[in-house]
């Protein structure tokens, strides 16, 4: 049941994306750029995604656990870090360059395009890379 609910949930959200055009990098520039050809109907969505949000919270946080699961997996951080600054930075320039998140990206390797598939590559090379430097950064010792 708990896979059939993901797969039911991933088909909501990809149609979700497909029709609000986030799987379109070239609506997603446009959003971006400002003094150009600026298409701000994506504000829309993401409003509408913050809503959606908003209201899928609080009727979520009423349970006392998930319907699939035995706990809420909440992160427990609180602080703003370099980690957490960059990596919203890297996000976002990525995201401006390529006109893809990787929320978009995976439900737009049904279109076909190449560059859907070479920008999947280069995620989860950062995955790769993140994780063989981690160690290094836990061991690196303060001057």
């Amino acid at each position: 049941m708990k896979l059939l609910f993901a797969l039911v949930t991933g088909i909501v959200f990809g149609t979700g994306i497909a029709i609000s055009g986030m799987m379109d990098p070239a609506k997603v520039l446009n959003f971006f750029d400002l003094v150009g050809t600026w298409d701000p109907s994506l504000a829309f969505v993401m409003g509408g995604a913050l809503v959606v949000t908003f209201v899928g919270y609080r009727l979520v946080w009423r349970r006392d656990a998930p319907l699939f699961g035995g706990r809420f997996q909440v992160p427990t951080g609180t602080e703003i870090d370099g980690k957490l600054v960059g990596g919203s930075a890297l996000f976002g320039i990525g995201w401006g360059i390529a006109g893809f998140c990787p929320g978009a990206a995976i439900p737009a390797l049904g279109i076909g395009r190449w560059e859907v598939a070479l920008f999947l590559v280069a995620v989860v090379a950062g995955f790769g890379l993140r994780r063989l430097l981690a160690p290094i950064a836990r061991n690196k010792v303060a001057p």
